[in-house]
């Protein structure tokens, strides 16, 4: 599935503390070095904060502010209130510009291409095995399952797997 503004999308996914966060950490200098320009985004169930209390825009938004912006000459920092989660595309279209391809940490219901990082353990499958929208696996040991597998530390070989998505999907 492609954003509206047509930048690739691919979903990292799996179950929590299996490794997601590290494999993007890892992915993201490589495919930067390859030419791609990337962008994040990572999904969180609940509430958050990313200023600290005190700071001026903290007190922006404590005051009651729907939306506050943060700036400088090399960055934008935006937290805004919504009445409703945002899908993934209405996000891309909304503030994403100027990138091949947007990573995204999680997501696992939606119907964006995912590649699932999964711990092997006796008597556990991968948590998105049965999605059509799985393309490949990250495990520390091959499982039966129907897609592309790379071991976790086959790093080029993920991303060489990834830069091949984006060319299909018209990317870089």
């Amino acid at each position: 599935m492609m954003a509206q503004n047509s930048t690739a999308v691919l979903s990292i996914v799996g179950r929590s503390k299996t490794g997601k966060t590290t494999l993007i950490e890892k992915l993201i200098p490589l495919l930067k070095s390859r030419g791609l320009r990337i962008a994040t985004i990572k999904h969180h169930h609940g509430d958050f904060e990313i200023d600290r209390e005190g700071k001026d825009t903290y007190r922006h938004k404590a005051a009651g502010a729907k939306a506050v912006l943060l700036t400088s000459p090399a960055k934008i920092a935006l937290v805004i209130d919504v009445d409703e989660e945002l899908k993934v595309h209405e996000i891309i279209d909304r503030y994403v510009r100027g990138v091949d391809l947007v990573i995204t940490e999680g997501y696992k219901r939606e119907k964006f291409p995912k590649i699932e990082v999964f711990n092997w353990k006796e008597n556990t499958i991968p948590v998105c095995l049965n999605d059509r929208s799985l393309i490949a696996l990250v495990t520390d040991k091959r499982v039966d399952a129907p897609v592309q597998q790379f071991l976790r530390d086959d790093i080029e070989g993920v991303a060489e797997f990834i830069l091949n998505f984006v060319r299909q999907k018209g990317g870089s």
